[in-house]
């Protein structure tokens, strides 16, 4: 298991455990909704995108799935620099420019991740994280179909991301349509050990989720330091001082 999905089961078990009080959450409003939509998702995944991704994962080489996961993060790393620089993180945006220049070129399009190897940490921001730090608050939880979990200023901020990915405009259509359905795949594939042992961990496992999503949103937006203050301006519970090394970084192959 990967120190990213070991800090993710970890921040959804510290959420669920405080979490346990009776009555409402307040962060979900519309949770008969969202519970409905977790329903029609998780259906999808188990009879869809599931075995088709323990399919690719048993299948292809690991070296293969590791270039694909390469890739597509190379393509990201051009929106994540965006941000970073639109939040007033200089050094991370030009970093991040510097892997995208770097992958690109000597590591073969991307294929290779020889920026991390030469000192230049992999980010992940996107849109959402960049309006939670101009101010603005993360708003109800929301359950999108087949997206997944999101709030309503992610929700917002989600036709932007989606506008900024390279691979939107790929020609032609046919290999476009091939990525886009090999990444979603080769994502899922990477996260096949996590939902395995979320499914054995959580009596329920809608609340396991928004409790934990909800925890590392939060994390992200102020990059592992959160200030005490916004436990109640972001309607999450208090929580124990928890910086983890590494959880706002996109899940990938270690």
């Amino acid at each position: 298991m990967s120190r990213n999905t070991s800090v993710l089961l970890a921040l959804a078990a510290a959420a669920a455990l405080s979490g346990c009080a009776v009555g409402p959450d307040k962060r979900d409003p519309m949770e008969t909704w969202n519970r409905g939509v977790f329903k029609f998702n998780d259906t999808v995944d188990q009879y869809a995108l599931k075995p088709v991704a323990t399919g690719y994962k048993n299948v292809t080489p690991s070296f293969v799935q590791t270039g694909v996961s390469n890739f597509f993060g190379n393509l990201g790393d051009v929106w994540t620099a965006a941000n970073n620089l639109l939040q007033g993180k200089g050094a991370e945006g030009m970093s991040d420019v510097m892997r995208v220049a770097l992958n690109s070129t000597f590591g073969l399009l991307g294929v290779l991740d020889i920026a991390s190897e030469a000192g230049l940490p992999k980010h992940k921001e996107d849109f959402g994280q960049t309006m939670g730090k101009w101010g603005v608050q993360s708003g109800p939880y929301v359950m999108l179909p087949l997206l997944g979990p999101s709030t309503l200023r992610d929700t917002v901020g989600l036709p932007l991301d989606m506008s900024a990915d390279i691979w939107r405009y790929k020609d032609p259509v046919n290999v476009r349509n091939i990525g886009s359905v090999t990444r979603v795949v080769d994502q899922r594939a990477a996260l096949l050990d996590a939902s395995s042992l979320l499914e054995d961990a959580a009596l329920d496992r809608y609340e396991f989720i928004r409790d934990g999503y909800l925890q590392r949103r939060q994390s992200q937006v102020y990059d592992g330091d959160v200030p005490r203050q916004t436990d109640k301006e972001e309607n999450v519970p208090d929580q124990p001082a928890v910086n983890p090394a590494g959880a706002g970084n996109e899940p990938g192959k270690q």
